[in-house]
């Protein structure tokens, strides 16, 4: 060790190029990494989807989910098997055990369902895949007085201009129903012309196809023949021939069957603001960065609302971004007050140049931190931002520790040059095993298991890097820019009085109380350690006594009020909507009541309102449900600083 901050303190250019080169590789890679409200991570789980139109609960379990089941069960590599059995829908979810292969469970799983040959023949194909947590950043909704077709088009559009914006690549259209062509025939017409619906489907499916027909090579090139006959409008099907007679007459299905254009027949309604609307909601993929996907979302919506048809309105809301750009001015404030008052706090004691060189490694630990952080598969994100939050206070111990102690030096007359070298080399085994302390305490995070300890690894890794980088700034730059600095200056060039004062002042309270407390505490030693243990005794009994609390994770007030309500079988979707504008008018009368005791000018609570009927809510945004008449109330109230419901 002494050899290495000797030749560091002497060779002040490899110092320097050591620092600019952890700044500068800290900020390139600080610009350039991946930036995402929650950690990205597998979750190892497998799903199995069968779809089975018009069977019950039961019947679901009976023919589809214990078939899966049954046949999965034996595979290794499996921890757990859950399933749900809803109206016309099965799921059987497949939870893989740690450091297994997730692809070749995959294939296996595959393999043993597609084997199995006595589904009912009403069941679909059961789809298999992985189970994959997409970072939703943003959502837009586009709503108004109008049709429910003419929001539809309009938000089709405009998600397909949101996935062409620079920088965002994924867009799910959510909130409203898939369109159909309702194509009804009469049993009498069906008789009368001796047809089924077999076969009128049949001739339908034929009426609407695009195929290609080859290729015809001239002297110019090559020529692909098409034959373009899809048809997306209902008034494009009545030209379609059923029947050919012998004489050549032809039947139409616009003859025999009234056709229109509608919607698939599911209970969903969405209401944005109390007005219909869809729901568009934006993803954060690969290497993205979330705040820009955000920003490009609302200068979007803000150039894009003026265009927009009388009545129709376009809204953002559940922006995620806003969480993570507090997070990220939390640290950056934080930094900067830690910046001042370490600077304060040792010039005050020490020397103000110490204080500059001690301070200036917390961002040269920060910044090596940052730049090492994509090699462990880190990201910026809520988490991380938190591991820097919780080491801020501790990284600069150890540049106090080294500088002090070669300030000492200086202070007794050694030279510069082996003031710094004697001084760093004194406390700096200590110091090597004071981050080791700190690095073997946070090292079992890194083993947790499942989802959770996947997010949690973000924390030690950050906390375990910005400390290895501060014992490298502590001991190899930081000797060299005081043996520069100190060689520079005068020597003996005078303090100011308040300096001197507090400076002696510290050092009178050192040789003093301080000196007669630890002359005491070692005397009697056995007390000492008696008083340690009792005061431990007493924090473990406040803690089982129940006067401390524990929680895993503590209840913190938000910003959103969601109220979800679970309507009997067989509620008609009238009378689900009745509840759901019942709840939307009570929130209303509430948050008015509360505006009138506010003072005048204040921002309003209330920002937006969703209101979600035959839909649920989860982590992967709403999604339609068959099985039950649930309708969601969503509120969004804007809480402003000091100022609570």
């Amino acid at each position: 060790m002494r050899g290495m901050i000797s030749w560091f303190a002497k060779n002040h250019v490899a110092a320097n190029l050591l620092m600019l080169f952890l700044i500068l590789a800290g900020i390139v890679t600080g610009l350039t990494m991946k930036v995402e409200v929650f950690p990205e991570f597998s979750l190892d789980m497998i799903t199995v989807t069968t779809v089975y139109s018009g069977a019950s609960p039961s019947e679901v379990e009976e023919a589809i989910v214990r078939r899966i089941e049954e046949r999965v069960a034996g595979l290794s590599g499996i921890k757990r098997i859950d399933s749900t059995s809803r109206e016309g829908l099965g799921t059987v979810t497949i939870e893989v055990m740690k450091d297994w292969s997730l692809k070749k469970l995959l294939d296996e799983v595959k393999s043993e369902v597609d084997s199995i040959t006595t589904f009912p023949n009403e069941a679909e194909r059961p789809i298999v895949r992985e189970v994959t947590r997409r970072n939703r950043v943003i959502s837009v909704a586009v709503y108004g007085d109008a049709p429910v077709s003419t929001i539809k088009n309009l938000a089709e559009n405009i998600k397909d201009e949101i996935i062409n914006l620079p920088g965002i690549t994924q867009a799910d259209l959510s909130g409203v129903k898939t369109g159909e062509i309702h194509v009804e025939i009469s049993e009498n017409t069906l008789r009368r012309y001796g047809l089924t619906l077999g076969k009128v489907a049949e001739a339908v499916r034929k009426g609407s196809l695009d195929l290609p027909a080859g290729q015809v090579k001239t002297q110019g090139g090559e020529i692909l023949i098409r034959t373009k006959g899809r048809r997306y409008y209902a008034d494009e099907y009545r030209d379609v021939p059923i029947l050919t007679n012998p004489d050549g007459t032809t039947v139409t299905l616009g003859q025999i069957a009234a056709l229109s254009d509608g919607f698939e027949d599911l209970d969903l309604e969405a209401r944005f603001q109390g007005k219909p609307t869809a729901l568009i909601e934006v993803f954060r993929v690969a290497d993205q960065n979330a705040l820009t996907v955000a920003d490009t979302i609302k200068k979007y919506a803000d150039r894009v609302r003026p265009t927009l048809p009388e009545g129709i309105g376009i809204g953002i809301y559940n922006d995620r971004s806003v969480m993570l750009k507090s997070r990220i001015n939390l640290l950056l404030k934080n930094m900067a007050f830690g910046l001042i008052l370490v600077s304060v706090l040792l010039a005050l004691f020490l020397d103000l140049k110490l204080a500059f060189w001690v301070t200036l490694g917390i961002p040269i630990s920060f910044l090596a931190g940052i730049w090492m952080l994509p090699r462990f598969d880190v990201s910026i994100n809520m988490i991380s931002l938190f591991g820097f939050i919780m080491v801020l206070g501790i990284v600069v111990d150890d540049a106090i520790i080294v500088g002090e102690n070669i300030f000492r030096k200086y202070e007794e007359g050694v030279a510069p040059e082996t003031g710094s070298i004697e001084g760093g080399v004194e406390v700096g085994r200590p110091v090597v095993f004071a981050v080791l302390t700190t690095v073997v305490a946070f090292w079992p995070l890194l083993s947790g298991t499942g989802n959770m300890g996947k997010v949690m690894r973000n924390i030690p890794i950050v906390v375990i890097l910005v400390l290895m980088a501060s014992l490298v700034e502590s001991l190899m730059i930081l000797p060299s820019h005081l043996n520069r600095s100190r060689t520079r200056g005068t020597r003996h060039r005078s303090k100011p009085r308040k300096e001197k004062f507090i400076a002696g002042g510290l050092k009178r309270f050192i040789a003093g109380p301080y000196h007669r407390l630890v002359t005491l505490c070692v005397r009697w030693r056995y007390a000492t350690v008696a008083i340690g243990i009792t005061a431990l005794f007493l924090t473990v009994g406040l803690w089982k006594g129940g006067w401390i609390h524990f929680t895993f994770f503590p209840k913190v007030e938000g910003d959103t009020l969601t109220c979800s309500v679970t309507m009997p079988a067989g509620t008609s979707v009238q009378r689900t909507e009745q509840v759901v504008k019942g709840l939307e008018e009570a929130a209303r009368q509430t948050i008015d009541e509360t505006e009138k005791s506010r003072p005048k000018g204040s921002e309003p609570l209330l920002e937006y309102m969703i209101s979600l009927v035959g839909m649920q809510t989860g982590g992967h945004g709403p999604t339609g449900d068959r099985d039950r008449r649930e309708a969601i109330w969503h509120s969004l109230l804007h809480s402003l600083k000091g100022k609570r419901m």
